[in-house]
């Protein structure tokens, strides 16, 4: 069993690019989807059936699981791993987005931030120092940076305020975190969507060093066009030979572009979510369960998905479960996108292997332009 942590690129295909991450706890296939398992689970999932849809890593919640159950209690019941019953690689996210967005009475300085939890409102301090504690606890593979993250929009001085705030408590990470082989740490580049700031933030991050590099503060309300704006030119400013990860993303489409602008590696709560609000991801775009069309419909989502929605259910029986808010709903709909989505990651690193990615992203968009099948 490898004892270090490293990345190989295997092939590449315009700015696309497929190779393998190599953890203690076993490899990951890039491009990457990271199901999130929030609070130590992806909802409505048995992590072996999370892992049956082709999934080689998760991600855990920082935030989440330092109020509730707490990583120390974690860290006495064994470790994440253990606690939530997932033997393979887990990424955790450093809280700082979270902390942003759902946590009462914030206070931010240069130590770090204070707030009050959305749970119970009881009192707790984060610093990058607290952040690599916290992460260390719970024992995941791959660290990531405590960092600030501004909502947009926001002024181009406060991005550049709030960016080189990251880049401090990035080397402060990069200390704390300290030599733990086999576990991973990765660097965070802020910078909104303006070009100057992107390469500060990347030179300040390349100067510390870092396992990885992730892309951040973006998928935070700026739109499609402007994510690619940024990923035309942000993922060619971090290091060619480590990995690059886009936090946060996305919907199938913006998957597929991120890929095409040569990120390695996703994560996003949607296709769970979705899952249980009774939208499907499938090839002809996002079928709506609970709409009355489905009602009488025998067929499958779709004829050509193995996983077991498709395989042993209809659109008429995932349209009475959804409706009568019954718990296989979630079960099904969540384990079919899960599916999706890593069968379209299997698809791209297929296609970039081969060299025909540019013919992949033409089928991809081709096929979700006609929309779903006729209704009956």
């Amino acid at each position: 069993m490898t004892q270090k942590f490293s990345f190989a690129l295997n092939g590449r295909d315009g700015k696309a690019r497929t190779g393998i991450i190599s953890t203690p706890r076993g490899e990951i296939r890039t491009p990457a989807f990271m199901p999130v398992g929030t609070a130590a689970t992806v909802k409505a999932m048995l992590p072996e059936n999370v892992r049956a849809t082709g999934a080689d890593i998760l991600l855990g919640n920082t935030y989440h699981l330092m109020l509730r159950p707490t990583a120390e209690r974690i860290d006495r019941l064994g470790g994440l791993h253990r606690f939530m019953n997932w033997d393979r690689p887990i990424l955790t996210d450093s809280g700082g987005f979270q902390v942003m967005s759902l946590a009462a009475l914030r206070k931010l300085t240069e130590k770090g931030v204070t707030f009050k939890s959305h749970i119970d409102g009881s009192r707790h301090e984060v610093t990058p120092e607290r952040s690599m504690e916290i992460q260390k606890l719970l024992g995941s593979d791959i660290v990531m940076c405590f960092d600030e993250c501004p909502a947009l929009p926001a002024s181009e001085e406060d991005v550049a305020k709030s960016m080189r705030l990251s880049m401090r408590w990035a080397a402060r990470s990069r200390d704390a975190f300290g030599d733990r082989p086999g576990h991973a740490l990765f660097g965070i580049q802020q910078g909104g969507v303006t070009q100057d700031l992107r390469a500060e933030s990347a030179e300040a991050l390349r100067e510390i060093g870092f396992d990885g590099y992730a892309v951040g503060g973006l998928a935070v309300g700026e739109g499609q066009e402007a994510m690619f704006g940024v990923l035309d030119y942000a993922p060619d400013m971090l290091p060619e030979d480590k990995p690059r990860y886009l936090m946060g993303v996305g919907k199938p489409d913006d998957i597929v572009g991120a890929v095409a602008r040569g990120i390695d590696m996703m994560d996003c709560v949607l296709p769970s979510r979705s899952g249980r609000t009774g939208q499907a991801f499938t090839r002809f775009g996002v079928v709506n369960i609970k709409n009355a069309r489905h009602q009488d419909d025998p067929r499958p989502l779709d004829a050509d998905c193995t996983c077991p929605a498709c395989r042993n259910y209809s659109r008429a029986y995932l349209h009475h479960v959804y409706r009568s808010q019954e718990i296989i709903a979630s079960m099904l709909l969540t384990w079919h996108n899960l599916h999706y989505y890593q069968e379209l990651m299997q698809g791209m690193r297929d296609a970039i292997a081969d060299g025909r990615f540019d013919a992949f992203q033409a089928a991809f968009h081709d096929r979700r332009k006609d929309g779903d099948i006729a209704p009956l």
